[in-house]
């Protein structure tokens, strides 16, 4: 399984981030991952298969998932959805944090989910038609949706081992946002060891522990979400995407992305481009 720490930056003119899902296309599958901040997904249209805790979440129109700070997650968007993602700072939720730096949300449906969605929609369509006053309709409608999270969604019992595993990932954070600024280089085991003051043994012990994945698939899985974005949005050659995202030559690209995608990335781009043939 391949995993990444994803940073979150909010809209310019929002104290969050809210954008429809880039996998709205269909054919697309979004590497497990975690990030501090909670993450809401609101499918309105088609369907997403979600992946959390290592079990398969089904999600129809009417339907959104919780995501609470790093919880390590992944979706597979096989047909085309219109599904709203929502990213709030984990700083939002300070005044009602169960333990340190620490808040987390039931994933149980509640009579107040319809409720949910309608805010969400509301807060979208005000989004996207920005007439006079829209950013604080939005955020009117965002302090409601805040409000029924913390009053009706919060869970207040939380195990040491839930806090513990949420530390260790706040530390693995810092070193996965670094292997995101230099995954083209060749970053070694021991050389991001010596950078962040660990042992390799100890830093490959937390990375399989609490992320669940060896450090070398760690690194191929950045390096293949990024090819994959070049892949699709751009006209460079195969070649020249595997040497941009860190792969020694385009043989050892084209391994990674059939492993994953069951396609060479030449036959990928040519289905995108001729969905009919």
């Amino acid at each position: 399984m391949e995993f990444s720490h994803e940073l979150v930056v909010p809209n310019e003119d929002l104290p969050f981030k809210m954008f429809l899902f880039e996998g709205k296309d269909g054919g697309y599958f979004r590497d497990k991952h975690w990030h501090r901040s909670i993450e809401i997904f609101a499918v309105f249209e088609g369907s997403l298969d979600f992946y959390l805790n290592n079990e398969i979440c089904p999600l129809h129109p009417g339907d959104f998932m919780l995501v609470n700070s790093n919880e390590i997650h992944s979706i597979a968007s096989p047909v085309p959805n219109r599904t709203v993602v929502l990213q709030m700072p984990l700083k939002t939720f300070e005044d009602y944090y169960t333990g340190e730096q620490y808040i987390r949300f039931t994933h149980k449906n509640q009579r107040q989910d319809s409720e949910i969605m309608e805010l969400i929609r509301k807060m979208f369509c005000a989004y996207e038609g920005k007439q006079c006053g829209y950013r604080l309709k939005v955020k009117s409608l965002y302090f409601q949706l805040l409000f029924l999270m913390v009053t009706e969604y919060r869970e207040l019992n939380v195990t040491p081992d839930m806090l513990k595993k949420n530390k260790k990932l706040n530390r693995l954070s810092s070193i996965t946002s670094y292997i995101r600024d230099h995954y083209t280089e060749d970053l070694s085991l021991e050389l991001l060891a010596q950078i962040f003051g660990y042992t390799p043994a100890y830093l490959s012990r937390m990375f399989q522990k609490y992320a669940g994945i060896n450090y070398k698939t760690y690194l191929q899985s950045v390096r293949l979400e990024e090819a994959y974005k070049e892949l699709v949005n751009t006209d460079h050659t195969i070649s020249q995407v595997a040497l941009n995202n860190g792969f020694p030559n385009n043989k050892a690209f084209a391994r990674e992305f059939r492993s994953k995608y069951g396609l060479l990335p030449s036959e990928y781009r040519r289905n995108r481009s001729h969905p009919q043939l």
